[in-house]
């Protein structure tokens, strides 16, 4: 299938912060995988150009814990995006599916604990919470699905890997995986935060990490998902199998 990179890069560009760039990214498109900008309200007018323009079918990447109370600030930017941007589907009119994943085993290999992975520490304020994390795969399967198939209107799919690992097990996994010793710190957040102060973030910044780490800690990341096999009828990979393929590619 023709497939148009909706990118900067991309030919034509296309831009999240300049809307002029949206109408030619957009024609002759019929569906659109839409990965929301994270810090402005994009979605709402992205999805209303999708529709003056003939786009019939949109799937969008939100997050999971947006319809769960108390999983995130939703004062904040990103807790914002992602509430406005599924209204705004639901009410747009078009063919919709909605995707929520969890944390990404990505994250350990090419995401947010990479470095700590490689320096044989993860310091973090996530107590012994445990994440069913979902390879970055699965996602782009079910998006695949979404896309190209006519069963998936009106869905949402909350996507999980199969098992709930605390940090220790993750640790564990990726230490017996590779052979290098790698071990799990928790920290206090109040710790956590003043870490990052020391190697230069910002207050604000470091604090609205530790809240991004928050429902790890307050188990409300644990809960398995089905959305992988409601989507693709077969069972999300496995976190072992995604550890001991990413360190032997």
């Amino acid at each position: 299938m023709p497939v148009r990179v909706g990118s900067r890069s991309g030919t034509p560009p296309f831009d999240w912060t300049a809307p002029n760039t949206w109408d030619a990214a957009l024609d002759g498109v019929a569906s659109v995988f839409v990965v929301p900008h994270e810090t402005e309200p994009t979605t709402r007018p992205f999805i209303r150009r999708c529709l003056e323009t003939g786009v019939r079918r949109v799937v969008l990447l939100s997050g999971r814990g947006v319809d769960v109370p108390g999983y995130a600030d939703l004062e904040s930017p990103m807790a914002h995006v992602h509430v406005d941007g599924e209204a705004a589907v639901r009410a747009s009119g078009l063919e919709w599916t909605i995707v929520r994943p969890t944390w990404f085993a990505q994250n350990f290999t090419e995401g947010f604990f990479r470095d700590a992975v490689l320096a044989g520490e993860i310091r973090l304020p996530a107590g012994k919470g445990a994440v069913p994390y979902v390879d970055a795969e699965d996602i782009a399967a079910v998006a695949v699905a979404a896309l190209t198939e006519d069963t998936h209107h009106g869905q949402t799919y909350e996507l999980s890997g199969p098992h709930a690992l605390t940090f220790d097990e993750v640790t564990a996994e990726i230490s017996r995986a590779t052979g290098r010793t790698v071990r799990y710190v928790p920290l206090s957040e109040e710790e956590f935060i003043a870490e990052l102060v020391t190697e230069g973030w910002s207050p604000a910044e470091a604090s609205d990490y530790a809240a991004v780490i928050s429902p790890i800690r307050h188990d409300l990341e644990t809960p398995i998902s089905d959305g992988v096999h409601r989507a693709l009828g077969r069972p999300p990979l496995d976190f072992t199998t995604f550890t001991r393929t990413a360190w032997a590619t």
